[in-house]
């Protein structure tokens, strides 16, 4: 099978599982009945007999057009074939009438311009790591069942689909052909007629405009800036609030290496980066959200945070490897589960500390609990900060004194003491948190900085840098004008370049695996947020502006990207990556920065090859 580029798949979402599409129609990554459930269309890892879901033309096409509708989530696919046009237009819909609907609806349309048009339609589910073919019934519409798993298939027009054969279909103009593809899980499926599916489209793109027509004006880049928030939103699991790291396992790091990760989960620490990306532009509701599903998923662990939680607030599964899956590009081990999950992690508590600060900053009042629950995290820091951690890149090795962690946990210290100026605290508690805060500063500026090269360090006792010290600026750990910082984030930006936009999040070949890595995406975003809130915003502007350009044609962006060739590594799209570009949007307008000319990502149409 061939394995088509990450940048060509498109992303479909309805806030609770998410589809990968290919460009040439294929769904080839969707998993029921939730992000981290198991696969029903898993070509993207299992090849072919995993199963996809294809509408496409039925001979090559000449060109290929792809784009999603302007500040919505439904995605258009044109092909340019010898007697006309073809579009495929699809979407997946969360809401009727403001109500989130209890069964995941797909819906997909052929239309046809100019002439009829030749398509093609293959549908193959299958369940699971082990593929499993469903049993088929058919009534009003076509159902593939697993158990309790259900998935229906209505089609308009009469057409009728046979799993695991090849559908030919004679698209006319005027009469576009529609199908809707509902999946539950032990819930009854909603049944809805193909030919007024439509409506159901037309009324989510309405909602998804109006969500986004709350964005100020003022953003520098701001159509790129609107598929980054809409992409966080379309990974937001809506029943709790949860944000999940991306929709994908094991898409690789390192093409035919081992550095496969399974990240269908929640990271409060990833989390809490894209809240701060919210609360800039004014969305509120998504940290508060958040914040209540942190309470209720952390609740039995506190005071310890975990790194990561399943979209319900419970443990992740232990790590495991799927049996003869071949992985993306022949890219083994496929994974799922994650064994970071048991990592100490202290930068996590600080990330959380600080998206609860921002919040009060707004003006809202921690409740209760929520500042009770805080309390217990800063308690917990100012215990533990002393011993090693996994870090932020979650080093599969010994633990190490972590300077980015340490500055987290100064960073966790120092935001709840800013909470307490307006929320009660004992005057026993405020004494141990400030002596705390004072230690750990006094330590990290003693063992965690060079003065040779006059730059923080990757961890105690070494001389490699960290990409990750890039956030210094937005912590107020040293003043905006220090020497320390502008020699960190100079250093930083020299010593682990990986060429021009790009970096590396630390030395490559520092971390205990073998094989090699991309430049790590986040960082460069970082590297143009520091540039900004440092005095730099014009190299900020280009640096950012250079870094849009290396976006999928439907501007996402996965973790990594191989900086020799631009293409696009990792799970994908991916959470942190968006964030870290809205808040280097967000810093380049605090910077009072110009923004330069640039091409608008949402209303020029991408053109690659045919797709055939």
């Amino acid at each position: 099978m061939r394995s088509p580029a990450l940048a060509d798949y498109g992303l479909l979402g309805d806030t609770r599982t998410a589809a990968l599409v290919s460009a040439d129609g294929g769904i080839d990554w969707l998993c029921a009945p939730t992000f981290d459930g198991d696969p029903v269309f898993g070509a993207l890892l299992g090849g072919p007999e995993a199963g996809t879901f294809r509408a496409c033309p039925a001979l090559p096409a000449e060109r290929l057009v792809r784009r999603y509708r302007p500040h919505t989530a439904t995605l258009e696919t044109v092909w340019a074939t010898d007697g006309g046009t073809l579009t495929l237009t699809e979407a997946m819909v969360a809401e009727v009438s403001g109500r989130l609907l209890p069964t995941t609806l797909l819906i997909r349309r052929l239309a046809a311009d100019g002439a009829p048009v030749q398509a093609a339609v293959d549908f193959d589910p299958r369940l699971g790591e082990r593929r499993l073919r469903p049993r088929v019934r058919r009534g009003q519409h076509l159902v593939c069942e697993w158990g309790a798993l259900a998935m229906s298939l209505g089609c308009s027009g009469g057409l009728r689909v046979e799993p695991g054969t090849t559908t030919a279909v004679t698209v006319v103009p005027g009469r576009p052909v529609v199908m809707v593809l509902a999946l539950a899980y032990t819930e009854p499926l909603v049944w809805v007629d193909p030919d007024t599916a439509w409506d159901l489209v037309e009324a989510d793109e309405s909602r998804w405009r109006d969500w986004a027509s709350g964005i100020s004006q003022d953003v520098p880049f701001r159509e790129a800036v609107l598929r980054s928030l809409l992409t966080l939103k379309l990974l937001t699991y809506s029943p709790s609030g949860a944000p999940v790291a991306a929709p994908t396992t094991s898409l690789p790091e390192d093409p035919g290496g081992v550095r496969n990760w399974d990240y269908r989960y929640a990271w409060p620490r990833d989390a809490s980066i894209g809240i701060a990306a919210f609360l800039g532009l004014g969305k509120d509701g998504e940290a508060l959200n958040f914040l209540n599903w942190l309470l209720h998923a952390s609740r039995l662990q506190r005071p310890r945070l975990p790194a990561l939680l399943t979209l319900t607030g419970r443990h992740v599964p232990r790590e495991r490897t799927l049996a003869d899956w071949p992985g993306y590009a022949g890219s083994a081990p496929v994974r799922t589960g994650n064994g970071a999950a048991h990592q100490h992690q202290l930068d996590g508590y600080g990330w959380v500390l600080d998206a609860a600060w921002n919040l009060v900053r707004q003006g809202h009042r921690l409740n209760s609990e929520t500042w009770r629950a805080m309390r217990g995290f800063t308690d917990l820091v100012a215990r533990r900060w002393r011993e090693p951690d996994a870090g932020i890149w979650e080093i599969r090795g010994d633990p190490a004194h972590h300077v980015h962690s340490k500055i987290m946990g100064w960073l966790a210290l120092d935001r709840a003491l800013r909470i307490a100026e307006s929320h009660r605290l004992s005057a026993g508690r405020r004494r141990r948190w400030e002596a705390a805060r004072s230690a750990i500063s006094a330590d990290i500026r003693t063992k965690g900085f060079d003065p040779d090269r006059n730059t923080y360090i990757r961890s105690y006792g070494s001389a490699d840098l960290d990409s990750a010290l890039l956030i210094l600026p937005v912590t107020g750990f040293e003043e905006p004008g220090s020497s320390r910082l502008q020699g960190t984030v100079d250093a930083v930006r020299t010593e682990l370049s990986a060429g021009y936009p790009f970096l590396y999040r630390y030395p490559p070949g520092k971390d205990g695996l073998p094989g090699d890595e991309g430049a790590f995406l986040p960082c460069s975003f970082w590297l143009a947020q520091a540039l900004a809130l440092t005095g730099r915003a014009a190299e900020a502007a280009e640096m950012f502006e250079a870094l849009l350009g290396f976006a999928g044609p439907l501007g996402l962006f996965s973790e990594e990207i191989d900086p020799a060739t631009g293409a696009l590594l990792g799970n994908y799209p991916q959470a942190l990556t968006h964030a870290a570009l809205v808040q280097a949007a967000l810093a380049l307008r605090d910077a009072a920065c110009e923004q330069p000319l640039a091409e608008p990502v949402e209303t020029k149409p991408a053109e690659t090859k045919p797709a055939g």
